[in-house]
């Protein structure tokens, strides 16, 4: 799991530089092209983001407590996406928004949530 986690969030990081320079393949906008695709698309990537970190730390290090680990990962990636949203101001070609910032904290939720009841239920 935890390469999973680490080729995602590469994937997410390349997503972002393509975005903020202007190189999104069309295929990729596409995918995007209907009203608040750019929300869910942030829902579902952060979601799976915070899901596959989750789950990963949580195999990890089995002796700490669940819930102490998906709240910290939560955090962790809270923190990345906030930064990921906050650098769009300084890239003439993206835009900085609150409504996108609440999607993908809301797909964090979702994800880390279901990482910590998969990890419950194994116990």
């Amino acid at each position: 799991m935890k390469y999973i986690a680490v080729l995602f969030f590469i994937f997410i990081v390349v997503i972002v530089i393509l975005a903020d320079t202007g190189n999104f393949p069309h295929f990729v906008s596409a995918l995007y092209d209907f009203p608040n695709g750019d929300r869910l698309g942030h829902f579902i990537l952060f979601g799976l983001l915070n899901f596959f970190i989750t789950r990963a730390v949580l195999a990890a290090l089995p002796s700490r407590p669940p819930i102490w680990v998906a709240i910290s990962m939560g955090l962790i990636v809270a923190l990345f996406v906030a930064a990921e949203e906050y650098s769009q101001i300084f890239f003439a070609r993206r835009t900085a928004d609150w409504v996108d910032l609440l999607a993908g904290y809301s797909g964090m939720l979702i994800g880390g949530y279901v990482a910590l009841k998969i990890k419950l239920k194994q116990r």
